[in-house]
């Protein structure tokens, strides 16, 4: 690792900071070099593990720990010297192919390298631009899940049911499930509330079969890692799109499917802190956006009569909400 660090260091782009020290100085006095600096690849290499042990210790999540170090080896490539702010805060403005939100994770994880060392800047403020999810359809969620392979269509029917984070999904264990009564109690990420999430009878039996097939051991992690499970997600989803010729489908992510949760949840209860507590956020704010993308006035339903225990038990499990009886026969809806 050491070795493909030192290769990215010396192999910089002398063109292309050429180019940004231009854009740089019509704006500032500041100077970006033509060329990274002759820096120590080494002694880079050892601060920023610095600041990464440094923010382990203070809790931070590995996968967190991870893109830091990722983006503070980037800028170390191509700037050289990040023991110069302003520096780094040029080559981060000059940026025309970044997003405010890409720039503000740049400067994130610098801002975490300048309290490190006792580095004195101003930290630029980058806004992002407010951008509602996408949530799609449930007959798109069951459509993709219908397509994908028996492992696979249990994960994200799992997704689907529970508004699992997929990285929470990925840190489950036997510990975390009741396979009696489909409950799942997992570990939640970003230090959100804890919270009991239950399995439709379907997905639930899957699971069963899935849980006797593998053997698990009982602190043993069921399911692939976020990066595969959303590979995988993405080839479904586009061998369906080009199939039914519904380019659409593209733009649905394996996240959605926790977007999608979470409007159907509010959509049934209207309930916005019963949502937030199932979710596992911290914030009332990260969930209040679900409130925008749920229209109740224009909502239309499907309804449908049971006439015994068993008509009513599926129809239950199939997400019909009971609203009243007439002639002894028990009234059933949920939203197209």
């Amino acid at each position: 690792m050491l070795n493909s660090f030192l290769a990215l260091v010396v192999s910089g782009r002398v063109d292309q900071l050429g180019m940004i020290a231009t854009l740089a100085s019509s704006r500032s006095r500041v100077q970006i070099p033509s060329r990274p600096p002759s820096v120590n690849p080494v002694v880079s290499n050892e601060r920023i593990f610095q600041v990464v042990w440094r923010l382990k210790t203070e809790g931070y999540a590995e996968r967190t720990l991870a893109g830091f170090s990722k983006r503070l080896k980037f800028l170390a490539k191509r700037v050289g010297d990040l023991d110069n702010p302003d520096v780094v805060k040029g080559f981060i403005s000059a940026q025309r192919g970044w997003g405010n939100a890409y720039k503000e994770t740049m400067v994130n994880a610098y801002n975490h390298f300048v309290n490190a060392f006792d580095l004195s800047w101003k930290k630029p403020i980058y806004k992002r631009s407010e951008r509602l999810p996408t949530v799609p359809s449930t007959e798109q969620v069951n459509m993709i899940i219908a397509h994908a392979g028996r492992k696979y269509a249990l994960i994200f029917s799992f997704l689907r049911d529970t508004g699992l984070r997929p990285i929470e999904l990925h840190r489950l264990t036997l510990r975390n499930l009741d396979l009696e009564k489909g409950l799942v109690y997992p570990v939640t990420a970003k230090s959100g509330s804890a919270r009991v999430l239950r399995l439709k009878a379907s997905t639930l039996s899957m699971l069963k079969e899935y849980v006797s097939r593998s053997e698990f051991r009982l602190d043993e992690r069921m399911f692939p890692s976020t990066d595969v499970v959303s590979h995988v997600f993405m080839r479904v989803r586009n061998r369906l799109s080009e199939r039914l010729h519904e380019p659409e489908l593209r733009r649905i992510r394996l996240y959605d499917l926790r977007h999608y949760f979470a409007t159907r949840l509010y959509q049934k209860t209207k309930d916005i802190l019963f949502v937030k507590r199932q979710l596992g956020h911290k914030r009332i704010e990260n969930t209040l956006i679900y409130t925008h993308l749920v229209d109740f006035a224009s909502e239309e339903y499907i309804s449908k009569v049971a006439e015994s225990v068993k008509e009513v038990c599926e129809l239950v499990e199939a997400g019909f909400e009971y609203v009243t009886e007439m002639d002894g026969k028990k009234v059933f809806r949920k939203p197209k």
